[in-house]
């Protein structure tokens, strides 16, 4: 990062904030400042017990294949293997915690605010380095000795700890820099305790351990002074008021807990309540940040339970309502919709690989709330489930609890977050977003991508949102990968709908308005409809129809732009399982699924000219990413010509038929 480039940044970064949270940050500036000349002792504790124990027969609820998984994955991490964002590590039995092996550099020592963490020729990548001092391997390993009393995995997790606690000292280093790495630790640290309580040795390395004592307490003290504020109040915030809680529940040893536990609490409820719609769904309109944020908040309240403190009814009606949000949304393989962000955070990790994260999130949501008629039926099983409901008390069973009203019958529109889902025969699933722009005023985990639609087929993503792929260090992939042009919708003048300021940072919001959502008709053989419209253009608007009808299996998009005559570029991405054969302005389209062929035809429209993309790098196109780090190349259909408000320059009409 230059200097001038920073100080642009900065700039554009201070135009999105109001004269509170100004004022605020610079508190924090001066407090930084001051912190660095003296970093003080936490105080003496004597007599600590760890009383937040998982009930007895809690281990015994674990489903068999959940353990057999979970125990296959603490093999591999005893034998020193992880796999963070598609980057393999091989040096897990002795690791370097600010090492980064995708780039092979090691972060800078020094005081940790003074680390120039965006800047990847400096300090690496970021996310990997942050990645493996989250601990959430080591809440795995401590799993493991919870279900096999095999104490080679409690003393590994010990071997870590205590070379994470010598080698980075409070307020040094690249993992005292954000605080929602601060508040997943403690989180992972309070587990950790929790699973090794049957271990010999568990009371010498918490609380019998002046040591982890110290950072126990700095890490509550750190996340007491600088909170996320106004403009990055999102799911970091959750994090941090999540972590804090829980620490000051289980480990409520120090003179500040109760004052630490009632501070995050308060803050934990008030920001649940703002990053959350009405509706359930999560503000940032970014699904695995709505996945992160429930975790959260469930883990929150097993500490809150598990302590006997009580919670604001209002948390657990927002995590209901977030359930029941989830569980209305996914297709009929439980997958959710890929919009926005997405960078495979998790809140809490207790299970091995092959877990499918929002099956275990709705049996969760199952155990703690109950599950309505209307939810799909999940059949995989997972470890953390049984943990968390043996901790929270059920939702039935709160006689303080308010009476919530809970959708009869399975929602398709969400009004307030403008999302649809149109749903057919044969599996067809459809997304439409007429949302806003992301959350707050820098919209952080937002993507240009106002009307676009995702569509899949028995869970086969066929027109495909691509993905995130980055945050730091790739700029040009940072930038394609939440574009206008990297999504299914219409791009007018090459330029993006929203202005962006920076990879977390957008300057000017596209505004949208859903017109029509009758998502009645579906798989009755009726035709359900949707339509929305943008202004993210300036002098034209953007509108689009979506009609799914379900007699015919045919879903047809129209775009209409009202304005002057302007170039465009209409883009449709295929899931990286689809082969397209394009000739003029028809694709067929072919895949195979659970070992059957499936096909469908793409009539694109006439007046633009089509082209197939696939894994161009200069510039970024034709690109899918399954998971953060990793992409691989599909193909990306763009029709280019020009919009009018005058027919027939000013509509395009797609139409995606699939055939038996």
């Amino acid at each position: 990062m230059t200097t001038s480039t920073s100080l642009g940044w900065y700039l554009r970064r201070l135009s999105r904030m109001g004269p509170r949270e100004v004022g605020g940050r610079a508190a924090d500036a001066v407090r930084r400042r001051r912190w660095r000349s003296g970093l003080p002792d936490g105080p003496s504790v004597t007599g600590a017990r760890f009383t937040a124990v998982l009930p007895v027969g809690t281990i015994a609820a674990v489903p068999p294949d959940a353990a057999k998984r979970l125990i296959a994955e603490a093999d591999r991490l005893m034998a020193g293997h992880v796999e963070y964002f598609g980057v393999v590590r091989d040096d897990l039995d002795e690791p370097d915690w600010w090492y980064d092996p995708k780039t092979g550099r090691r972060a800078p020592w020094g005081y940790a605010f003074d680390v120039p963490y965006r800047n990847e020729d400096a300090a690496g990548d970021i996310k990997q380095i942050w990645e493996l001092s989250r601990h959430q391997y080591l809440t795995v390993l401590a799993a493991a000795y919870a279900i096999t009393g095999n104490e080679q995995y409690a003393e590994r997790v010990a071997k870590h700890l205590r070379s994470w606690w010598a080698a980075n000292a409070p307020l040094r280093g690249v993992h005292w820099i954000s605080g929602i790495e601060l508040g997943i630790r403690l989180l992972s640290w309070v587990w950790i305790r929790r699973l090794l309580d049957g271990w010999s040795g568990a009371t010498a390395l918490f609380e019998g351990n002046p040591v982890a004592l110290q950072q126990i307490w700095h890490h509550q003290r750190w996340l007491a002074a600088f909170p996320s504020r106004a403009s990055s109040a999102n799911n970091h915030i959750i994090a941090e008021a999540a972590g804090q809680f829980a620490a000051a529940c289980a480990f409520g040893w120090f003179p500040a807990s109760e004052r630490w536990r009632a501070d995050a609490l308060r803050s934990l409820e008030r920001h649940l309540r703002s990053n959350t719609f009405g509706s359930g769904l999560n503000r940032e309109l970014a699904t695995e940040y709505h996945g992160l944020v429930l975790e959260l908040g469930l883990a929150a309240v097993a500490e809150a339970d598990a302590a006997g403190v009580p919670v604001p009814d209002t948390i657990r009606l927002v995590l209901l309502r977030m359930t029941d949000a989830l569980a209305a949304i996914v297709d009929n393989r439980i997958r959710p919709p890929r919009q926005g962000d997405a960078d495979d955070g998790h809140g809490l990790v207790l299970d091995g690989a092959g877990t499918d994260r929002w099956g275990s999130l709705l049996t969760t949501g199952d155990a703690v709330f109950g599950g309505l008629s209307w939810w799909p039926a999940v059949t995989g099983t997972d470890v953390r489930t049984p943990l968390l409901a043996a901790l929270i008390r059920p939702y039935a069973q709160e006689g303080s609890a308010p009476a919530a009203t809970r959708p009869t019958s399975r929602p398709a529109h969400f009004a307030d977050a403008g999302l649809t889902i149109l749903r057919g025969p044969a599996e067809i699933w459809c997304r439409c977003d007429g949302g806003p722009h992301g959350f707050l005023s820098i919209a952080a985990h937002a993507h240009a991508d106002a009307l676009s639609v995702e569509v899949r087929h028995d869970g086969v993503d066929v027109l495909a949102d691509p993905g995130t792929y980055c945050y730091h260090g790739q700029p040009d992939w940072r930038q394609y990968f939440r574009s206008t042009l990297g999504h299914n919708t219409l791009q007018l003048d090459g330029d993006d709908q929203s202005g962006s300021g920076g990879p977390f940072l957008w300057t000017r919001h596209a505004r949208s308005r859903v017109l029509v959502a009758d998502t009645a008709g579906g798989a009755e053989g009726a035709t359900a409809r949707w339509c929305a419209e943008h202004d993210g253009y300036q002098g034209s608007v953007h509108r689009r129809r979506v009609e799914l009808t379900a007699a015919s299996r045919e879903l047809r998009v129209v775009d209409e732009v009202r304005g002057p005559r302007r170039p465009a570029r209409l883009a449709f991405h295929l899931g990286p399982a689809i082969t397209a054969d394009l000739v003029e302005s028809r694709a067929v389209l072919t895949w195979t699924r659970d070992g059957e062929d499936r096909s469908a035809v793409l009539d694109l429209p006439e007046q633009l000219r089509w082209q197939a993309h696939r894994g161009e790098s200069n510039p970024p196109l034709g690109w899918y990413s399954p998971g953060f780090g990793r992409k691989e190349p599909t193909t990306t259909l763009v029709g280019t010509g020009f919009a009018d408000g005058a027919a027939p320059l000013g509509e395009f009409t797609t139409v995606l038929t699939f055939h038996d």
